[in-house]
């Protein structure tokens, strides 16, 4: 899970990488979707290929290489 640096209902510091939103439904839905609350980095992330994978177990494996990277790991 990737982390999202700016405030969100219910996590005003944010979202760490591998916490899960507390605005994400059981069936993994955002329950802020379309509310002006919702973060802007939420509604421009575009799904792709390359971040996505084929399905959702690769997404987190790359968003997790990702983070990882992004935190310095690979340095």
């Amino acid at each position: 899970m990737i982390s999202i640096s700016s405030p969100i209902p219910g996590m005003p510091n944010g979202k760490p990488a591998g916490v899960r939103c507390v605005n994400l439904t059981d069936d993994l839905r955002c329950s802020i979707f379309g509310r002006p609350e919702r973060p802007r980095i939420c509604g421009a992330f575009q799904p792709d290929p390359l971040i996505c994978g084929g399905s959702r177990a690769e997404a987190v494996k790359i968003m997790a290489e990702l983070e990882d990277i992004d935190s310095g790991k690979f340095l």
